[in-house]
């Protein structure tokens, strides 16, 4: 999902937030490994694989908070639809 340059974007205007993508696009992947990595001795503690991390780009929030609130209560009424029974 940080791959995509729509995503980054819609996601951070929903939030309301600034959203940072990392130069490491597979964190999961890169997660795990450290994990394991750290079980055997090879990586130090939480503190240094933190200090790894790195920004590739900061996205911050573009869309006026009217809106913004437009969309969730759309998405709401659209949940709400989906989980009740309609005539």
């Amino acid at each position: 999902m940080t791959v995509s340059d729509w995503t980054m974007p819609f996601l951070t205007d929903i939030l309301g937030a600034p959203v940072d993508r990392p130069q490491v696009l597979e964190t999961t992947a890169l997660g795990a490994a450290y994990l394991a990595g750290m079980q055997r001795g090879i990586y130090p503690d939480l503190d240094g694989f933190a200090k790894t991390w790195a920004q590739q780009q900061r996205f911050s929030p573009d869309l006026k908070a009217e809106v913004r609130e437009q969309r969730y209560g759309g998405w709401r009424d659209a949940v709400r639809r989906t989980l009740t029974k309609q005539p």
